[in-house]
């Protein structure tokens, strides 16, 4: 394995029928506790980046690289989140060049559709739709990471590295659609 040499003997374990859940290292934490909604919120946009992943014509092989990548460093974020607070950090997490590496991609991406003007409805072709969605829940388990980091600071790469994922994810779902000929819609205040 290329990083935790993790191993998962069964899916099923009992442990966590009475509402708690283990972290690396042994500790247990209720299923509902703010490290375990973060970690978790990072889970489900790895899933829906897979749907966008699925949903993606092979002419955005460039779109789905990023995506790809992405996935990989949702694992970095997950791991630490994993593990308990003052228990061992794992080697591999997000790091300032991960940052950095999400600003270029939301620059490079946001220089592939036309200049926006106005708020657009999330909508669009089908992987730029899908986008739309999994940007939604990058917010939402950033709003989780600073829930979790008002009682157990977290470090200032993984706060701002979250803070760019939606960035990104809006940057590609723009230029996604732009790519598959789609036009942006800008919401009707009239209605």
């Amino acid at each position: 394995m290329a990083a935790g040499d993790e191993s998962i003997p069964r899916l099923y374990t009992r442990t966590g029928d009475r509402g708690t859940t283990g972290l690396a290292g042994g500790a247990r934490v209720d299923k509902d506790s703010p490290r375990i909604r973060a970690y978790g919120t990072f889970d489900e946009l790895g899933s829906e980046l897979g749907v966008v992943d699925a949903s993606l014509p092979e002419s955005l092989g460039d779109v789905r690289a990023v995506i790809t990548r992405l996935q990989h460093e949702l694992f970095l974020a997950q791991s630490e989140l994993a593990a308990a607070p003052g228990g061992k950090v794992p080697g591999a997490r997000i790091q300032h060049r991960h940052v950095r590496r999400l600003e270029e991609d939301i620059d490079r991406f946001d220089a592939a559709h036309p200049e926006l003007h106005s708020f657009v409805l999330p909508r669009g072709s089908r992987p730029g739709a899908a986008l739309h969605v999994a940007r939604t829940v990058a917010r939402r388990a950033e709003r989780e990471l600073w829930a979790l980091h008002r009682t157990e600071p977290q470090r200032e790469e993984l706060l701002a590295w979250a803070n760019r994922v939606s960035d990104l994810l809006f940057a590609l779902a723009l230029a996604t659609n732009h790519a598959l000929g789609v036009a942006e819609v800008a919401p009707d205040y009239s209605v």
